[in-house]
């Protein structure tokens, strides 16, 4: 399965927010069932993220999250995220 989290971050918070979503990922990366993670910015609307991760599954996703270290590192670039659904199965 793969997440994906569209992040709206203003011009001023993007180096800050950049930072935090490195020290996520890095957080990420050590949890079980994670597969692979990036970061990336919309081409043509600078201010659009977009965090893309894969994991073994929808369970491996969910306990990752719920990890303190994840929900730490997260908080910062969560907090840019847009409510709308990221959660795909591939199966």
């Amino acid at each position: 399965m793969f997440a994906v989290t569209r992040l709206r971050v203003a011009a001023d918070d993007v180096a800050a927010f950049e930072a935090a979503a490195g020290e996520l990922l890095t957080a990420l990366r050590a949890r079980p069932g994670f597969r692979t993670g990036e970061l990336g910015r919309a081409a043509d609307e600078p201010g659009l993220f977009a965090l893309c991760t894969t994991w073994d599954g929808v369970g491996a996703y969910r306990r990752a999250l719920s990890a303190a270290e994840v929900k730490i590192a997260g908080a910062p670039v969560w907090v840019h995220a847009l409510d709308e659904p990221g959660v795909y199965l591939t199966d």
